[in-house]
C-alpha cells in the first residue's frame, strides 16, 4: 500500500480531496476551484496538459477532463475530426473531441462511483495518469494529420508505432 493510500485507508473522503492529496505529492500546480472541483497542470513530454476532475454527487461520477491547445489550418479540421474517430476507436477508457471555438483537444473519461461506492488514491491516479498516457501518445498522430500532408489513417500509425534504439 502506498503513502497516499495510507493517508485514506479508513476514511469517506471526498474525491476530490484524494486529487488534491495525489496533486500535492507530485507537486503538480493545481487549484481548487471548487469543493467539487480541481484544475491542475501536468508537464508531459509533448507539452504541459490542462486536468480538470469534476466529483458530481448527483450521478455520483468522477470525470476527468485532459486537454491541450490544438489551432489547425481551416482546410485541416474535417481531417482532425476523422483522426478523432480513428482514435476513439483505439481507445477503451475515455475519448477525445475537439472543442473548435476554443481551439482545444480534449480528453474526457468519466467514473461511475453509485451507490456509495468509493474510489481508491490508487484508481483515480490511474484515470490521470490513464489521460496523460492517451494525450502523449496520440499528440504526435494529431499534430502529424495537422501540419502534415499525411492522411488520417497513416498518421495514426505513429500513435502505435514502437521506437527502437536511441536518437
Amino acid at each position: 500500500m502506498d503513502i497516499v493510500e495510507r493517508l485514506f485507508q479508513n476514511e469517506d473522503v471526498d474525491p476530490i480531496d484524494i486529487v488534491e492529496t495525489l496533486a500535492e505529492h507530485y507537486e503538480w500546480d493545481f487549484d481548487r476551484i471548487t469543493d467539487d472541483q480541481i484544475a491542475m497542470a501536468i508537464e508531459g513530454s509533448w507539452r504541459t496538459y490542462g486536468v480538470t476532475l469534476t466529483w458530481s454527487s448527483f450521478d455520483e461520477t468522477l470525470r476527468i477532463l485532459c486537454s491541450f491547445e490544438m489551432n489547425p489550418p481551416n482546410e485541416k479540421i474535417n481531417n482532425l475530426l476523422e483522426i478523432l474517430n480513428l482514435a476513439n476507436n483505439k481507445l477503451w477508457n475515455g475519448s477525445f473531441a475537439f472543442a473548435e471555438k476554443q481551439s482545444l483537444m480534449i480528453f474526457r473519461y468519466g467514473m461511475n462511483l453509485a451507490g456509495g461506492a468509493r474510489a481508491s488514491a490508487n484508481q483515480i491516479d490511474s484515470i490521470v495518469e490513464n489521460a496523460i498516457v492517451a494525450c502523449e501518445q496520440f499528440y504526435p498522430a494529431f499534430q502529424l494529420t495537422c501540419w502534415g500532408d499525411e492522411s488520417p489513417e497513416a498518421s495514426l500509425t505513429i500513435a502505435f508505432d514502437k521506437s527502437y534504439g536511441r536518437a
